[in-house]
């Protein structure tokens, strides 16, 4: 037999022996095999199994994960008692049995990436390990709330919710009150005093869960850190303990650092504090608007009751102002989106969904909710000033927060907590003094008890300075505490005549239009205007569009102006009209141009567009109803020859960071007109002052101004300047306290007949500027040199045709007529001529009818009723705000 050939199988008996006198063997040394060893050795060369003890021992390498341990060919077999044999096989290939691997490879604690797997399966976690994470990183969490929930302490609420004051400095840099902080509007009271009903509708609307919530809520916390790192709205998701927080113990930041501690404090308050500690907390720290913090503020800010005697349906509407009081009060807010009409909307539409999102949530009965539907929308009071600042501070406080809300990122309700050092532009000696000559006037005239006639009488007026448009001085009533609307903002008053020296200005800056050019391109020519042009100045004359048609309104009816006094004046200069403050000239010199030159005129020198009326041919004769404020303002342009800089009255605000706003950044002085047309209408409203029907407003100094009086003499207004100053005062009369606003005449008031711009307001205005210039160098305005063409307009021609004339100016605009004027106007006749004005050699400020009355001031703009539309009726205010884009803070909500 080949010596390759398979032997027998050998006895157990010598094969175990075999084993065990190799394991016995020194290390590393073992005994000369013997035949039987040699032969099951051979027999484990070819991968057989020899013994049962192998099997077993290759099963358990199985079962630990490795491959199975092959025999020594040392060990004859590697029984039970090959270990030792097993550890020498290390260094060999591999064989079927796997021979050569050697022992399993030790087991990691975190098995990734997986040990045995191959391809992507190596990569894919087993659910062991992502449940491990998952557990781990949760107990993590629970362990770092825990832990700061054991360290973190609730703040106290006195310190950290302790508000701070605003400081406010005149012009000059001394200091004028000081506010905010313990001024403001709130007032304490325990939840007993708070009805359910506002209970009920502010949890429905915040947090319909309150009673069973553990006071956090996670998933809004996530949404708003979401919004904020994505750099969206930062809306809130807060529970009304986590408001409660933020209001009581925290800032108002919109960052992550805040709403963590918002989280932890608002776990520990909730754990520690009942659900009615922190909801009456709550209702008596929210900002409902008007500077009212609490819901007790906020009743008497809005309805002027106690909190305890709310309905379901005022405690609605209350809830609804807590989503973002400056956009639901209906009375208005700050900004463009923020209009009395759209917040109406808007908070009406809150409303509405609060009354029927208690029925859902089951705080309100169905049919509780429809009936307070049904009675609508509730009425609010108008806003009243919330802090203690009587006489004129309080406008004058009120007038800067405006201007700072308006004009920085401080909000209302940051402003109101204080901690502001606001730097005016206010004079305090002109303030003083322009509030001494209207209660000069008032107390000599008017007296409410004597006479019918003198109840509800109201006065306002401002000052700015030409070139920087600083406030200087205003007049806003007769006790911010009394009467809280400001007379110099926003009021409604139209303005009348003060308003023609705009349409002089367009006329010549624009032009008038081409008589003859074609209708489909009135601006192809435009002849510039010279203030000796010749207009028709009687009365009743029929208006024309500007070539020549009679123009009608929307129902086809002609319109024929009257002027004050139903008096012929003829054909007169419009510097003549202007002296004397003529209608007819002025509403047609306005057609010639076009309406809409003569309002970019006007807003070009200042006014604001939401306080212009609208645009029909009276709109020349002032039916808009621009503020004290603006009014003075847009005077200041023609002070200041053209540069227009629009009126502010906050220069810089600081807090305890130091800078957060400096008018320098925003300040921006523009050309409006060019110097020369600034220049002659100054040359024309001198001569009102000087030969017309201001000229109750010498002051000893070159001043330049205009009366105005409007229909049915509700109200009068004198506006004017120096060089150095701009001034604009208002007299109307209505009831500010009374539920509809109705303008009033003013005839018989102070036992004149009539009242108009030459009587009181110019009175005030000659009076107080006489003391804000005293002490200031006699300055005289710049020379104002020839300007435009001299034109006939509609009916002034001298001769038949209406081709303009191609001769030069005939007149000077400088103060070569007012040399020549040798009468006053109240001694001058009336209805005859002296002379006629077309004659060169007869100066046409002279003489005959181109003279008026004085007293009667020929200013009454005939604004009731105009062309095209009646003019904004004086039972309502149109809708806008104040000078600085919002309402005052004291209009009444109508």
């Amino acid at each position: 037999m080949s010596e390759h050939r398979r032997k027998p199988p050998q006895p157990q008996g010598g094969g175990r022996a075999a084993a065990r006198r190799a394991g016995q063997q020194s290390s590393g040394r073992r005994a000369a095999p013997s035949h039987n060893a040699a032969a099951e050795s051979g027999s484990a060369s070819y991968g057989r199994e020899s013994s049962h003890g192998g099997r077993a021992e290759a099963r358990r390498a199985a079962q630990r994960g490795g491959r199975r341990r092959g025999s020594d060919p040392a060990a004859g077999g590697a029984g039970r008692g090959g270990r030792g044999g097993g550890r020498r096989a290390t260094g060999g290939g591999r064989g079927r049995g796997g021979g050569g691997d050697g022992p399993p490879a030790k087991k990691r604690f975190i098995d990734y990436p997986r040990a045995g797997k191959s391809g992507f399966r190596r990569w894919v976690p087993s659910w062991r390990l992502v449940t491990g994470t998952f557990i781990f990183f949760f107990a993590a969490l629970i362990s770092a709330v825990g832990i700061g929930w054991m360290i973190v302490d609730v703040p106290t609420a006195q310190a950290a919710s302790q508000a701070q004051k605003n400081v406010y400095y005149w012009g000059d840099g001394k200091q004028m009150v000081v506010s905010g902080g313990g001024d403001l509007n709130r007032q304490i009271v325990p939840l007993n005093k708070i009805p359910e009903s506002m209970q009920n509708a502010v949890i429905s609307a915040e947090n319909a869960s309150f009673y069973q919530d553990s006071g956090v809520d996670p998933m809004g916390i996530a949404r708003a850190v979401v919004n904020m790192a994505r750099g969206g709205a930062t809306q809130s998701g807060s529970t009304i303990t986590q408001q409660f927080v933020k209001n009581t113990y925290l800032d108002q930041s919109q960052t992550v650092t805040r709403k963590l501690k918002e989280l932890l404090i608002s776990v520990k308050v909730g754990s520690t504090k009942s659900k009615d500690y922190i909801l009456a907390g709550y209702l008596n720290t929210a900002y409902y608007g008007r500077g009212a913090y609490g819901c007790q503020a906020a009743a008497r800010a809005y309805f002027d009751k106690d909190c305890e005697k709310l309905d379901p349906s005022q405690s609605a509407f209350l809830a609804a102002t807590l989503n973002g009081p400056n956009l639901y009060d209906p009375n208005g807010g700050y900004g463009p989106a923020a209009s009395a009409e759209a917040n109406t909307k808007r908070a009406m539409a809150r409303w509405s969904w609060i009354l029927k999102r208690e029925v859902q949530v089951g705080r309100l009965g169905k049919s509780d909710a429809q009936h307070y539907l049904a009675k609508g929308f509730p009425r609010t009071k108008s806003p009243k000033v919330a802090t203690n600042k009587q006489g004129q501070i309080g406008y004058l406080t009120d007038l800067a927060d405006n201007y700072v809300v308006a004009n920085t990122n401080i909000s209302k309700a940051q402003l109101d907590k204080g901690g502001y050092q606001i730097h005016t532009t206010f004079d305090r000696k002109k303030i003083s003094e322009l509030k001494n000559a209207v209660e000069k006037v008032t107390k000599e005239n008017i007296k409410p008890k004597l006479r019918e006639q003198d109840k509800f009488v109201q006065f306002g007026g401002a000052s700015v300075e030409p070139k920087t448009g600083k406030i200087k001085a205003i007049y806003g009533g007769s006790d911010a505490l009394q009467h809280y609307r400001n007379n110099a903002d926003y009021t409604g008053v139209q303005v009348g005549s003060t308003f023609k020296p705009f349409v002089l200005a367009a006329a010549m800056r624009d032009g008038v239009r081409d008589r003859n050019g074609p209708r489909d391109q009135p601006d192809s020519e435009r002849t510039k205007v010279s203030p000796s042009s010749v207009y028709n100045g009687d009365n009743k004359l029929t208006l024309r569009d500007y070539d020549g048609s009679v123009w009608k309104d929307k129902n086809n009816k002609e319109w024929h102006q009257s002027n004050d006094g139903e008096e012929d004046k003829g054909k007169i200069s419009l510097r003549t009209a202007m002296q004397y403050s003529v209608n007819t000239p002025f509403i047609q010199l306005g057609m010639d141009v076009g309406t809409d030159k003569v309002r970019d005129a006007a807003l070009d020198a200042g006014l604001s567009k939401e306080q212009l009326a609208s645009i029909t041919p009276t709109f020349s004769l002032g039916t808009s109803a621009p503020s004290a404020i603006r009014l003075a303002g847009a005077y200041a342009t023609f002070a200041a020859s053209g540069q227009q800089a629009d009126p502010y009255s906050v220069e810089r605000v600081e807090d305890k960071d130091g800078e957060v706003y400096n008018h320098k950044e925003d300040a921006k002085l523009k050309r409006a007109f060019d110097a020369n047309v600034a220049n002659n209408v100054t040359d024309v409203l001198k001569n009102v002052v000087e030969h017309g029907t201001g000229t109750s407003a010498k002051i000893g100094r070159p001043a330049a101004g205009k009366t105005g009086t409007t229909d049915q003499n509700k109200s009068a207004w004198f506006a004017g300047y120096t060089p150095q100053l701009s001034t604009s005062i208002g007299m109307w009369r209505v009831d500010d306290q009374a539920k509809r606003q109705v303008f009033r005449s003013m005839r018989g008031v102070g036992g004149q007949k009539t009242i108009h711009g030459a009587s009181f307001p110019a009175e005030i205005w000659a009076d107080y500027m006489r003391q804000a210039m005293a002490g200031q160098p006699v300055k005289d305005f710049p020379a104002a040199t020839p300007i435009g063409d001299k034109i006939y307009g509609e009916s002034a021609s001298p001769t038949p045709t209406t081709q303009k004339p191609t001769q030069p100016p005939s007149e000077k605009p400088s103060a070569t007529p007012s040399e020549t004027q040798s009468q006053t106007p109240s001694s001058l006749p009336t209805p005859t001529r002296s002379c006629d004005p077309l004659d060169l050699k007869c100066n046409d400020n002279t003489g005959g009818t181109d003279q008026g009355n004085q007293n009667a001031g020929g200013d009454n703009a005939g604004t009731g009723g105009g062309p095209g539309g009646p003019s904004p009726s004086p039972t309502t205010e149109p809708p806008g705000g104040g000078i600085f884009g919002g309402p005052s803070g004291s209009r009444k909500n109508q």
